[in-house]
This record gives structure tokens, sequence and C-alpha cells, in this order.
């Protein structure tokens, strides 16, 4: 029998395997991935990509690593913005949006109408562009930015010179549309690239090329079209970064040279040449320490704040925000005001001056609102908003988180931490109320508790009970608040206040003139207002609405309901002439069903019709039941609020 030796081991080389889910991945291509992934260089002198698994790492490694190898101090500056949108979960009008956004009017640099460009084409067709990059997986949009844009008299040559520049490095033809905005200080160019090279395959540009190729490429083009930089531009360039609120390459050179979190300025350069730049710094350090980023511990040693770079980069935001208001009111007067919903005790309400992507690469939208209030303010809106049906002049109101009566009525009905359906349900019927329906109440209670409860603010213990805790209507408002933090804006009417003074509908001007005109101040856009109500005031006496009684006007009692039943009369009347179906008006209380066809927009509101094959009904629209397009819907109506399900009888609510 052999004698066994355990202290014996002979090791067996073998390739390394892939790790998780069974898949067969060369080793070698998980180096690669890692390497492209932390933005490194792969070390081939070809464009032909490596591939990972079936995907491809990116072209443009070798272009990426040799790139800008003749740039110098003098070379002229460019910055290149960078987004990948992945279309899929970007949402089905992603494309559409960002296209009608850098094709807006307005930016021309002589005032002509926007133009798209493309390789070969000074009028590209971006409905076509839309159409056969529409099914693409991806789409690459870069914004191309030199610091000398306006001494570039052919900036689109430019871009289409950068063009074939990447062409050449990514070993690929693209398909791209272009277009120069001069709407700004510094002249740019929006490009969108689609995300397919010249195979049909998908187009996978490498990471470092696109953090430092394209930039580079760039900078080289720029600094053959328009020279090398002069010491005298050099100079200026840097005297321009001492006062200004953003952070400048001056603060990448004084972060660089910090020492334990001192810059010691303290010595004088002995060469003469370096003597203008240390002043510079001091010039910038002095700026920095009067904006309180900055502070000199002892003579010449000076200290940057922590946050120093985060608090620079906000005011730049900040400052491209007051500039971008200041072009919306540039023959008017405004005091502007950044819109907080987190912050904001009470919402917004007036009319769009101006809307567009905030930071241009993305589909975050904002909307400039010229309130009652007589300001003006900047709303930021959720990633995806889409604002295609509110337009400039529309009326809007930016709502804030407010302590919900529905929280107070739960937190009063609370015994011993519980909240019961059914004690809620005796006591509203033992004091019954006119036009109010119990059932219909404790349901809309339920729906905020279900909301809380994914919140993870309550608990639902069974059908019917839930506890509650003692604070729930701080709590609830702080859930609101984050689900507002970036303020969702509400359409009030679609048409502007010019068009509402003599419209057959319930206005917007209608429901201030009920409202007693709450809020309204006596400067900027409330001047508007007040006359449009003199107008519209006019206009009901004429119509039998209204009466004029010395200097007071006495409206007729449920005005608002009347004019809303002339304008939907009026529109199902032409509805039922094309349809031949019969129209079945809905009461308050009524239930209407039928299979949800499609939304109007009239003057009293947007409206949802719902087809039962023999007849129609119109009820107010909610945005939750866009979704629902073609399905069966059933909705009762109970004053202002209607409460949705699914199918025509029972169903899931979507109130």
């Amino acid at each position: 029998m052999r004698e066994r030796n355990d202290d014996r081991f002979r090791p067996r080389p073998a390739p390394p395997r892939a790790r998780g889910g069974g898949r067969n991945q060369r080793f070698l291509s998980r180096v690669l991935a890692a390497v492209s992934k932390s933005g490194g260089t792969v070390g081939t002198l070809h464009n032909r990509p490596h591939k990972r698994g079936g995907a491809k790492l990116g072209r443009g490694h070798a272009a990426a690593r040799f790139a800008g190898s003749s740039l110098s101090a003098r070379s002229r500056r460019v910055i290149v913005k960078a987004r990948l949108v992945v279309l899929r979960t970007a949402g089905p009008r992603a494309v559409e949006t960002h296209l009608r956004y850098i094709i807006r009017e307005g930016v021309t640099r002589d005032g002509q109408p926007t133009q798209a460009y493309g390789a070969r084409t000074d009028a590209a067709d971006m409905k076509e562009f839309e159409a056969v990059g529409g099914n693409d997986r991806h789409q690459f949009r870069f914004i191309v930015s030199a610091e000398d844009a306006g001494q570039l008299e052919d900036l689109r040559g430019f871009t289409r010179d950068l063009m074939k520049h990447m062409e050449a490095d990514l070993g690929t033809r693209l398909d791209w549309v272009a277009v120069d905005h001069w709407d700004t200080d510094n002249p740019h160019t929006h490009v969108v690239l689609r995300g397919k090279d010249e195979t049909g395959r998908d187009l996978v540009i490498a990471r470092d090329y696109i953090a430092h190729g394209m930039r580079r490429r760039a900078s080289e083009l720029a600094t053959e079209w328009l020279g090398a930089r002069t010491e005298m531009e050099i100079r200026a360039s840097m005297q321009r970064e001492v006062n200004q609120e953003r952070w400048t390459s001056l603060d990448q050179a004084l972060q660089a040279n910090a020492r334990d979190g001192a810059i010691d300025l303290r010595t004088e350069a002995g060469d003469v040449s370096a003597r203008y730049p240390r002043t510079l710094l001091i010039g910038r350090l002095q700026r920095l320490a009067a904006m309180g980023v900055a502070k000199e511990s002892e003579p010449g040693c000076w200290h940057l704040r922590h946050d120093a770079e985060q608090t620079l980069r906000a005011l730049s935001e900040r400052g491209d925000i007051v500039r971008t208001m200041q072009r919306a009111f540039v023959a008017e007067q405004r005091e502007l005001a950044i819109f907080d919903p987190r912050t904001a005790t009470r919402p917004v309400v007036g009319r769009v001056a101006a809307k567009g992507l905030a930071g241009e690469l993305h589909d975050r939208e904002y909307v400039i609102v010229d309130g009652v209030d007589g300001r003006a303010h900047y709303v930021a809106l959720p990633m995806g908003t889409d604002l295609g049906e509110t337009p400039v002049g529309s009326i809007v109101e930016a709502r804030v988180a407010i302590e919900r009566t529905a929280d107070r009525n739960i937190a009063a009905l609370v015994d011993k931490g519980l909240y019961r359906t059914d004690r809620h349900l005796t006591r509203l019927r033992a004091r019954p109320a006119a036009g109010r329906d119990a059932e219909a109440i404790v349901t809309a209670h339920v729906r905020r508790l279900e909301a809380l409860r994914r919140a993870g603010v309550v608990e639902r213990l069974d059908e019917g009970v839930w506890r509650v805790p003692e604070d729930l209507t701080t709590r609830g408002r702080a859930y609101d608040r984050q689900r507002l933090s970036e303020a969702p804006v509400e359409l009030h009417s679609p048409f502007p206040i010019e068009k509402q003074t003599r419209a057959v509908g319930a206005t917007w001007l209608d429901r201030q003139l009920v409202g007693d005109e709450r809020g309204l101040a006596n400067h900027g856009f409330a001047i508007t207002v007040r006359e449009a109500l003199k107008v519209r005031e006019e206009f009901l006496v004429e119509q039998g609405l209204a009466e004029r009684r010395g200097q007071r006007v006495i409206l007729a009692r449920n005005l608002l309901a009347t004019l809303r039943d002339r304008d939907i009369g009026t529109t199902a009347a032409t509805i039922a002439a094309e349809t031949g179906l019969t129209h079945r008006p809905v009461v308050d209380g009524g239930r209407a069903a039928g299979l949800y066809r499609r939304s109007l927009i009239l003057v009293s509101g947007r409206f949802a019709l719902l087809d039962d094959g023999l007849g129609f009904s119109l009820v107010p629209w909610r945005p939750v039941i866009e979704k629902r397009l073609g399905q069966a819907l059933s909705a009762t109506v109970r004053g202002n609020h209607v409460a949705w399900e699914v199918g025509r009888l029972r169903g899931r609510s979507l109130g």
C-alpha cells in the first residue's frame, strides 16, 4: 500500500474560469473590460473593437491614447460634454423632446429660423433622423464649446471637420445631426449621434475616447483653425477667471499646490515670468475669501474650504439659471427666485414665460413661471417630464407639500394607535353631509394609507385596520416633500389669459373671480391678470352670467358649473355629429363607463371620452388613466373629485 504524504503539493495551472451565471468569458476580455470601465487605455494600436462576452468594449482606444499629442499650454481650449442615452429606458418621447429643444427658435446668430445640419446637408430632416434612429439601442449626445467659438466664422464647418476626425478615430462612418446655438455667452454646438456604425451594429465608443480623446481632438482642430493662443490671450483668459463665480483652472492650480490643506504663497518667485501667475492666484484667493470659500490663516498662507469645488460649481449652476431667467425677461423687470418645493411654503401660480432643458444634455425640463405674486420663478422638473402640452403662455401651478386633510382626519380617528375604516364609516353616516358619499370618502383615505404604507410610514394589520404613528401628519408631509423634491407642475389652463377673456367655458380667470382674486400682487404679471379680469367680467355680464351693481359685479350662482356645462355641450354636439353617438351627460354623483378613447382639451379643462358603444360621456381627465387608453374604465363624479376604476362595473380603483 502506497504511503500517503499530505505535505506534498503540486499545483497544476489552468486558464482562469469565469464566475457567475455560467458565462464563458475569457480572462483577457474581463481584464480589458475592467480597464475600459475605469477609463484606462488598452495597449493596442488598431481600432478593431475588443469583445467581451460578445459585446464590444468600444472603438477609439488607440485614438484616445494618441489624440492631443501636439497640444501645449498655448493650444485652444474646448469643452466637450457627453451623454449616452439608452432609448429603451429614456422613454418613448425622449428623442423627440431633445430634438425639439435643440432646434427651438431664438438660438441662431442672425435671428433666422433654426436649421439642423448633417455631414452632407445644410437642412437635415429631423423627423427622418428620429424615425430611422428610433429603434436604436442607444444614442450619443454631445455639446462642443470652444473657448474662442465666437472667432470661428464657420462653426458649422468646424463641427463637420471634428466629426470627420471622429470617423477616422473610430474607424466607421457616423450618422449625426447638429445645431449651432448662439443664444448664450459661449456659442456651442449640439451634436446628436446615432448608436449604430456603418454596418448597422451597435456603436460602442471607448470610455477614454469620450472622456479625453474627443476633447483633445477638438482642441487640436480649434488650434489649427485659429492658430495657437498668444501670450496676451492666455493672460486675458486667466485674468477673467480671477473674479468668476465658478470652478476655474486657477482653482485647480490652487488645489494642486495645497499641502495638507494649506496653500503657501509667501515666497515670491525669483523668475519674472512666474510672478504673474502667482499674482493671479493671490487675486483669486482674495476673491474666494470674499465669497467665503477661502481664508487667509496668516499673511501669504491660505486654506480652501473642504467643499470649495462643490460650492463653486453650485454657484456656477445658479448663475446659469439667473442668466436663463434674465433672457426670458429682457423687456420686463422681475424679481427672480428659484423655486424649491422642499422649503417653499406656498405654491407658485402664473404663466409659463419660458421652458427648456436644464443642463441641455439631459431630459430634465424646467419652466420659468411669471407668478401672480409679481416674481419670476425657476422651477426644475423631474427627469422625463414632458411639457409638450404646456405651451408658453399657459397657466400653471408649481405645487408644494402641505399638511393633508386626510392625514388630519386619520390622526383624529386613531384609537390606541389604530385606525379602523368601519369606525370612520360609522361616524360619517351618523353625520351625513350633502353631496358627500361616506364610502367614497373612506376609500380616498385608504388610498392615502396605502401610499404611506409603501413608504413605511404606516402598517396594515388586517383588512380595514391600520397601525398609525402619533406624528402621522408630520411624517405624511415629509413623505410628500420627498416626492416633490423636483416640483411637479400642474396645468391649470393651456390657453393664455388673452384667449380666456371671451371664451365660453370655465376658465382660470373665472376661478380667480370666484376666489376673490386672492394672491394677486400689484406689479408684474398680476397687473396683466387684473386687466384681463375686468374684460372677463364685462363678457360675463353680456352673457347674463353676472350683474353689475354700481362698482361691483355680482356673479351668477354656480357660475363655474354653468360655464363648464356650456363648454361640454358645445363640444359634445360636435362629437355627436361626427360619430352618430348620443351624448350622456354625467351629473354630480353620477357614474359613467365605457372604453377610454381619447382625451380632449377644452377651455374648462381636459376631459376623457368614454365610449359605451351607443353613447359617450365626457369626464374630467386625470393623469393616472393615460396608460389605460383603449381600456374599459368607469368613473364616479362627485364635485371636483373623480374616482376611476378599471372595468365597467367593479374593479381596481385608480383615484
